[in-house]
């Protein structure tokens, strides 16, 4: 067991709901095993820069319920760099800081493996609105965000149902179609649009065409950013050209990435918070959490990664010679099964949404 005089805790890449639950968490788990513990402001921005503050249990206290991050984030190219490399090494050498918990997206990942690997232990807990790392079943802020969009998408159905109205609504998600899924199921909506699934422009308004003749006055057609930002305009326009029914389209962008976080986002990040520091005290480093079919688990960064990449269809030319024939099956069935999960989402909201 690697013995710590302090850690680091920062937020990189995009905000999410959840964050400040997973500082806290990580704050107060460091100090009860009686471990300082330096906050790191804006990302790998503030720890090449040292913009760095000693946290006690007091400087956490009444985050929980706040969305955003505390510690603030940012891009940072410079971090990427050799040079960037030393000096986030220097700052941490001269803070005294001997592990990091980064907490993010896959950026954020990549960089806390480049910092393990030049001898600073780090550990990722990933939290990002899109739920877009495919080695977790969910990460912190998701939760939050598909609440927010089933909330509003219940507002503007309201007035679908008035005027009997289409709204194509378009959400985040990056590459990613969960939001859109998840949200679209959750509200009943007419048909949604994914870049995981082939899009059938004429199905779907063929589909409310029969919905009207059954009686249905008010449509809802989700459509994930990941299809890309020309789409939702333009099948609004097409959807009203061909049915003649009233179309709006309602691009929901970033009001979905803030808020108070939700239970379910609260809880995740409080016990991924908390496992981190146990694992990195344990001498494990180069891992991210994952929230798997209810259990929160540890998993190797660069696997991790290479899962991600897999699934998204974004392998590059010799990224899977590191990994043995059994652990490139386990990589080609985890990714099968959360296919299936997408295609049997897709398929009850298409059977549903009458």
């Amino acid at each position: 067991m690697k013995k710590f005089r302090r850690i680091g805790v920062l937020t990189s890449g995009g905000d999410a709901p959840g964050m400040n639950a997973a500082v806290r968490a990580v704050t107060r788990e460091a100090l009860y095993r009686g471990v300082e513990v330096m906050a790191i402001y804006r990302g790998y921005s503030g720890l090449i820069s040292g913009d760095i503050k000693q946290f006690s249990i007091r400087d956490v206290s009444n985050i929980i319920n706040h969305g955003g991050t505390m510690l603030y984030s940012d891009r940072c190219p410079e971090f990427k760099t050799a040079e960037g490399m030393q000096k986030a090494i220097a700052t941490c050498d001269k803070f005294l800081i001997d592990g990091i918990v980064a907490i993010g997206g896959d950026g954020t990942f990549r960089g806390a493996r480049d910092l393990t690997l030049h001898g600073i232990p780090c550990v990722g807990i990933p939290a990002t609105i899109d739920n877009d790392i495919a080695s977790t079943d969910f990460t912190i802020g998701f939760d939050t965000a598909t609440n927010t969009v089933v909330e509003m998408i219940d507002r503007l159905r309201d007035t679908c149902e008035s005027h009997a109205r289409c709204n194509v609504v378009e959400v985040m998600g990056r590459g990613a179609g969960d939001i859109a899924l998840h949200s679209a199921l959750a509200t009943g909506a007419t048909a949604v649009v994914v870049p995981e699934v082939p899009t059938d422009e004429n199905y779907i308004i063929e589909k409310i065409r029969r919905s009207r003749a059954m009686g249905k006055r008010n449509f809802i057609v989700v459509v994930s950013e990941g299809v890309g930002s020309d789409f939702s305009p333009a099948f609004t326009e097409k959807i009203e050209r061909e049915t003649g029914i009233e179309a709006r389209f309602a691009r929901f962008a970033h009001v979905v990435r803030g808020g108070i976080p939700t239970l379910r986002d609260r809880l995740i990040a409080t016990q991924m918070g908390q496992k981190a520091v146990v694992e990195l005290f344990n001498g494990n480093s180069n891992i991210v959490m994952r929230e798997r079919k209810g259990h929160i688990l540890s998993i190797d960064i660069d696997y991790a990664l290479t899962l991600d990449h897999m699934y998204k269809k974004k392998l590059k030319d010799g990224e899977l010679s590191a990994f043995s024939d059994e652990q490139i099956k386990t990589m080609e069935a985890y990714c099968a099964e959360k296919t299936e999960e997408v295609r049997s989402m897709y398929n009850s909201i298409d059977q549903l949404g009458l």
